[in-house]
């Protein structure tokens, strides 16, 4: 029997809170992401991935996108961040990384930005 490591159900209380409880920054990027309208790729917000739960993520690119208030630029947010990436890069999954006033200050370059990097992650399919 395999272990589930996508949304499992332990989880589904925290991210629904999570969904509820939502950024301000958060709220501005799914605007953005939601509804295919980003390439027709589609994102889930608050995601489960093992013990974390991403900030959006495109299962089709195993592409996450984080989105990091004041918390993350700790030594212990650091260092938290530091593990969860190396167990999303364990998977294969590419992480993106974006600061809360970044996003509301300058959604267009984000969205560009994560644009890009989605056509980097296609053109590589193709090869």
């Amino acid at each position: 029997m395999t272990t589930r490591i996508y949304n499992r159900k332990i989880q589904m209380s925290r991210r629904k809170e999570l969904r509820k409880r939502e950024t301000t920054a958060e709220k501005i990027l799914w605007s953005s992401l939601r509804r295919r309208n980003i390439n027709n790729i589609k994102f889930y917000r608050q995601y489960g991935i093992g013990a974390y739960i991403a900030d959006f993520y495109a299962p089709s690119l195993r592409l996450c996108i984080e989105v990091d208030g004041k918390q993350h630029h700790t030594e212990t947010g650091s260092e938290y961040d530091a593990e969860r990436d190396n167990y999303m890069e364990s998977l294969n999954i590419q992480i993106l990384r974006f600061k809360n006033e970044l996003v509301i200050e300058d959604t267009v370059n984000i969205v560009s930005e994560i644009k890009r990097a989605i056509k980097l992650i296609l053109d590589s399919e193709k090869k």
